[in-house]
């Protein structure tokens, strides 16, 4: 597998920064933003994220620029050695604009036009709102890219939402007419003949309604094509804004900061157009064990991050070093978890730890969010002793930057999918399609193993096993991929309700799971959902496991029966199954399972795929994953994220890069502590 280069030209570093907003000092500028810079140097940070929402102090009035703060800001980082991730402001745009242009205000889905007000409450579809954003971009292209500190542009900020104006419904009828070509098409697609919603033109066509008594609310094919063509918008969006910026200054990376698995966008899409992926992550920490399932949830989505982007290194471009302030409950960072929170992103490939924020506001809404400086404008807090030590930590990782995982194993994470899953009417519950995802990650993570996050678009060559759960949707070729990929000896696991619809969510004919029967050797005849607490088991070398809430009823054509349901009127049929198919094998698990089930199911199969894990036997809560560097150097990361400590066991003496100890057999690892260990790949 490649190697890739820094995140960052000309910054063969971590990167340790976060977001700067000195516009709001301005009229402090003489000593706040002196001493912003000595807090910087001292805690090692080597990059700043500034201009994110200052719209209004770069053109306060229409056409009339203002850059000479952000010329003295830029400026000062690069007599500081910082560089610049500089945005592009088009997250909160000015009331001036609103006011001028109301065209630019969003509609909702109850048809409200939004007033002037929060963030990101503008239409993407708006030429006016496209045309200033053009100007302002075009103009900080030409006025900075070329200046010292420039590193990185960093576009907008968490796109997200939708819009339902005249000028957005438009947008989505000539979207439709480009998918589908005909109306005949559309209505075929969409299976309209339920409930006599055939159409005669894309013109009768509009966005769904949440509310059910206003407009249309069942329609799974709309509700699917308004929800693939809103994840086309804010990456036709994204693209708008970044060509000026490509065609001035070529050769500065662009990002944008994503937010792990949110609903509204599918990342894959984005990710194509992205130089590097960049995510903020906000784990809520608890002080408690509970902090083995936030670290899991977390390890999934910096894998899911780097995935977007084809697993290059990535950046964490928003954490908080300390509360929040917009959690149900924000609980202050326990020592430690400031510098396990930033290597746990370094472990899985971001080249960056940064924070949300450099200094804390003195006015609304954020005011109380963690921050590295604080109101008391102090060097010797808690917290800022804390950030110094992630960023002493991550000069000693230098030589990491760049690296990249060389995982065997794939898991499929697929954002259409979870729109038609949302939709199917197996029970009005939700579906766990997310935390089910993340329960296999969190099994195979438990064995070692590193993982990389694909979707059904992705490519599956250069892996052992594949797996997806709860693939209801089979979209494009993915069907023939698995296919191919098993016949030639791969391994591929899948779930109860996989292989349902196609990929206009039309049910396939013949038998569950579809495409996929013949590798699977079963035929799904039916699917029980039961309240949580009904619980169901099965025995799997020689343990007996619970199954609960989705317990399919199948049938093993040529598969192997590995275990069979214990209990119910289906008991003695199959629960898990092993297929035979050409060179290799495919898994079916047939009941939602624990992560116990699944960390003995994924020790077997990566084992007959001669899959070696990071580090074996690895105590419960504590993670291992690896990065591989030039000439072939390994970068093991451990991390225990508990409130006790653990012990790990190491064959071979190995140096901690944060220490320069070489340890070697049974190792303590203390609460809340990372190792990183490096040496030569043997072989």
């Amino acid at each position: 597998m490649a190697q890739f280069l820094p995140v960052m030209k000309g910054m063969p570093v971590l990167l340790h920064g976060g977001d700067y907003n000195p516009d709001q000092w301005i009229k402090q500028k003489d000593t706040i933003w002196k001493e912003d810079m000595a807090y910087a140097m001292e805690a090692g940070v080597n990059t700043l994220s500034i201009g994110i929402f200052a719209w209004s102090m770069l053109e306060p009035e229409e056409g009339k620029y203002d850059f000479g703060w952000m010329d003295e800001v830029m400026d000062m980082l690069d007599e500081n050695g910082i560089k610049a991730i500089l945005a592009t402001p088009s997250g909160a745009r000015p009331p001036w604009l609103a006011q001028k242009y109301p065209e630019v205000l969003r509609v909702n889905n109850v048809r409200q036009k939004m007033i002037y007000g929060g963030r990101h409450n503008h239409c993407l579809t708006s030429p006016i709102y496209r045309e200033k954003v053009t100007q302002m971009n075009e103009q900080l292209a030409l006025r900075y890219g070329k200046h010292p500190a420039l590193g990185m542009w960093h576009i907008s900020n968490e796109y997200g939402g939708d819009c339902h104006c005249p000028l957005c419904q438009h947008a989505f009828q000539e979207w439709l007419k480009e998918r589908y070509g005909t109306i005949d098409a559309l209505n075929d697609a969409w299976w309209n003949g339920f409930w006599s919603h055939r159409f005669n033109d894309f013109s009768q066509i509009e966005s769904p309604t949440t509310p059910d008594w206003l407009g249309e609310n069942e329609s799974h094919g709309l509700k699917l094509a308004w929800n693939r063509f809103t994840s086309w918008h804010h990456c036709d969006f994204y693209a708008h804004e970044i060509e000026p910026l490509k065609r001035i200054t070529p050769d500065i990376p662009c990002t944008t900061n994503m937010m792990g698995t949110y609903p509204v966008i599918n990342y894959f899409e984005m990710g194509k157009l992205l130089d590097r992926s960049s995510w903020d992550n906000y784990p809520a920490w608890t002080g408690t064990e509970k902090d083995a399932d936030i670290c899991a949830d977390a390890a999934f989505k910096h894998d899911l991050m780097r995935g977007v982007c084809g697993n290059k290194p990535f950046l964490m471009m928003e954490s908080s070093p300390s509360a929040v302030n917009w959690q149900p409950i924000n609980s202050l960072r326990r020592p430690g978890i400031v510098l396990l929170q930033g290597l746990q992103a370094i472990a899985h490939g971001s080249d960056t730890v940064q924070y949300f924020q450099f200094r804390k506001g003195r006015g609304n809404s954020e005011k109380f969010h963690g921050a590295i400086v604080d109101h008391a404008n102090r060097n010797d807090t808690r917290v800022f002793r804390e950030v110094c030590a992630v960023g002493e930590a991550l000069k000693r990782l230098a030589p990491v930057c760049g690296s990249a995982p060389e995982n065997k194993i794939a898991l499929i994470y697929d954002w259409e999918n979870r729109w038609a899953l949302e939709d199917a009417r197996f029970g009005t519950q939700a579906k766990g399609y997310e935390q089910t995802v993340i329960t296999h990650h969190t099994a195979l993570m438990a064995n070692g193993y590193g993982v990389d996050v694909l979707d059904e678009t992705g490519d599956l060559s250069g892996y052992k096993l594949v797996i997806a759960p709860m693939c209801y949707m089979l979209r494009g070729n993915f069907a023939q991929k698995v296919n191919d990929f098993v016949r030639a000896g791969g391994t591929f696991v899948t779930t109860y309700v996989s292989g349902y619809v196609n990929e206009e969510d039309l049910c396939f004919m013949g038998g569950f799971p579809g495409p996929l029967r013949e590798a699977a050797g079963i035929w799904a005849e039916e699917v029980d959902v039961l309240p949580p607490e009904q619980v169901n088991s099965f025995r799997y070398r020689g343990h007996v496991y619970e199954c609960r809430e989705y317990f399919e009823l199948v049938h093993a054509n040529t598969a192997e029966t590995l275990a069979t349901y214990q209990s119910d009127f289906y008991a003695g049929m199959p629960a898990v199954t092993k297929n035979a198919y050409g060179k290799g094998h495919c898994y079916y698990l047939a009941a939602r399972t624990g992560v116990d089930f699944l960390t003995a199911l994924y020790h077997d199969a990566a084992e007959e795929q001669g899959i070696v894990p990071v580090l074996a036997n690895l105590p419960a809560g504590v993670s291992a994953t690896m990065r591989v560097g030039e000439g072939g150097r390994e970068y093991r990361f451990l991390l225990n994220p508990m409130p006790e400590e653990k012990t790990i066991h190491l064959d071979q003496p190995q140096r901690d890069m944060l220490t320069d100890r070489v340890i070697s057999g049974d190792t303590v690892l203390p609460p809340r502590s990372v190792l990183v260990l490096t040496g030569e790949r043997e072989g």
